[in-house]
């Protein structure tokens, strides 16, 4: 008598594989890659609608153009050391602003290099642009704050605007911030500035940086008007001369970190108000030169964005990383559900598919919008998981210093930190 083979299905005629004749280990990787695309799908959403949302609330640097236009004398005040390969840039984006009227002093900090000459031949003795040579930094104070403070000295604006020498202006920047500032009776205003991306490691590592940022300060928390949360962007701080003064100029906030963030939360202690817009494609700023001064630099802003708590910082490690791997897993449950379904494992298969299908929409389409919205080039999305494992490497790299003493170095001066306790805001 004939007996059937075993795994053939006598009645398809065929082999016949189902998910009770798999592997325990099979059923348990795809259910586990299906499980984390499923959750990968609903964080991006979240972030998505988050997205959304915030661009409708979020206030621009360029409604400041449908206001009426002050007067009032702008001095916009540049720390540079060494910046000869963008200071003529920097002139000509100064000397090409409208409707306003500057002052651009440039405090020339300990420059070893021919940042004066260049300088002098873009201002073609504009007799706005006035530079200061600074041969001098106290031990305690960081160079560029101390050379801040050393502008705001000599300035002899109504209006104060703090900014870098790598930092690119469109023409009505200065007027249509001063005119936001005015109307508003803002004491601080403050912009998100577009960074570039001509080093394939700033596409890679900016956005996740960037949008792990302002996941920590959004603009709808930092412009709450009973209850804000104090934030600055360095790279454009614009103050009225009297709050300024009031303030205590760049002497209050020496010993910081991160002195645009002491700024804001200083200018919330004595009952002032700060306003951060987003400068969209007005304002562009070039942060670093290197892969390790990139990360560098955002370690430092971390610890202090993170309060110095080594809590928080570690859940952020676990946050950034989770957020670049999610995609990577919807891929994951894709792939494998295709290969179990092609199996015979249908129903098991088709839920992987499902679930990564969901993970890589959700995710595409929010890293659509924020490099889009970041001006960065959408090619990099390619390498977000890249990205976030270097900025959780960032995040955790600070942890570790905060946790063995160990001193951040910025701007010449070594800052020995130690933790903090969490600070509600």
């Amino acid at each position: 008598k004939c007996r059937p083979r075993a795994g053939v299905d006598t009645d398809r005629g065929g082999p016949s594989y189902h998910e009770a004749s798999m592997s325990p280990a099979t059923v348990a990787i795809t259910l586990i890659l299906a499980v984390l695309a499923t959750a990968t799908a609903v964080y991006w959403g979240f972030v998505l609608g988050r997205l959304i949302r915030l661009a409708r609330h979020t206030p621009l640097l360029e409604d400041g153009l449908g206001l009426p236009v002050v007067d009032d004398l702008v001095s916009v005040i540049v720390p540079a050391h060494d910046e000869a390969r963008v200071i003529e840039r920097m002139v000509a984006s100064m000397r090409a602003q409208r409707d306003a009227r500057i002052e651009l002093v440039v405090v020339l900090d300990r420059c070893t290099d021919d940042t004066l000459a260049r300088l002098e031949a873009a201002a073609e003795d504009d007799p706005r642009i006035r530079p200061i040579v600074n041969d001098t930094c106290p031990d305690d104070w960081a160079g560029k704050c101390h050379a801040a403070s050393v502008g705001a000295a000599a300035a002899r604006g109504d209006w104060l605007l703090f900014t870098d020498a790598d930092v690119r202006f469109d023409v009505d920047v200065i007027r249509a911030a001063v005119a936001i500032a005015d109307a508003e009776s803002i004491d601080l205003l403050s912009a998100y500035t577009r960074l570039t991306s001509g080093h394939w490691w700033e596409a890679v590592v900016q956005p996740p940086a960037a949008i792990t940022l302002l996941r920590m300060f959004p603009p709808d928390r930092t412009n709450h008007v009973e209850r804000p949360r104090s934030f600055a962007n360095g790279q454009f701080m614009l103050f009225g001369r009297a709050f300024y003064d009031r303030l205590g100029g760049h002497a209050a906030v020496k010993d910081d970190l991160l002195e645009d963030l002491a700024f804001a939360k200083a200018v919330h202690r004595l009952d002032g108000r700060v306003r951060v817009v987003d400068s969209g494609e007005m304002i562009q700023t070039s942060m670093y030169e290197s892969l390790q001064d990139l990360l560098g630099g955002w370690r430092r802003i971390f610890i202090e964005s993170c309060h110095r708590n080594i809590g928080r910082m570690n859940r952020n490690v676990v946050r950034v990383a989770g957020a670049g791997l999610g995609p990577v897993c919807a891929v994951g449950s894709l792939a494998v559900g295709i290969v179990v379904a092609s199996l015979g494992g249908t129903l098991l298969g088709v839920l992987a598919i499902l679930a990564g299908v969901a993970g890589l929409a959700f995710s595409g389409a929010a890293l659509y919008v924020v490099f889009g919205r970041g001006g960065m080039p959408r090619i990099g999305i390619l390498g977000w998981p890249i990205g976030c494992l270097l900025v959780a490497g960032a995040i955790r790299g600070g942890a570790v210093d905060l946790a063995r003493g160990r001193p951040v170095r910025w701007g010449g001066r070594a800052y020995v930190i130690e933790p903090e306790r969490p600070v509600r805001a």
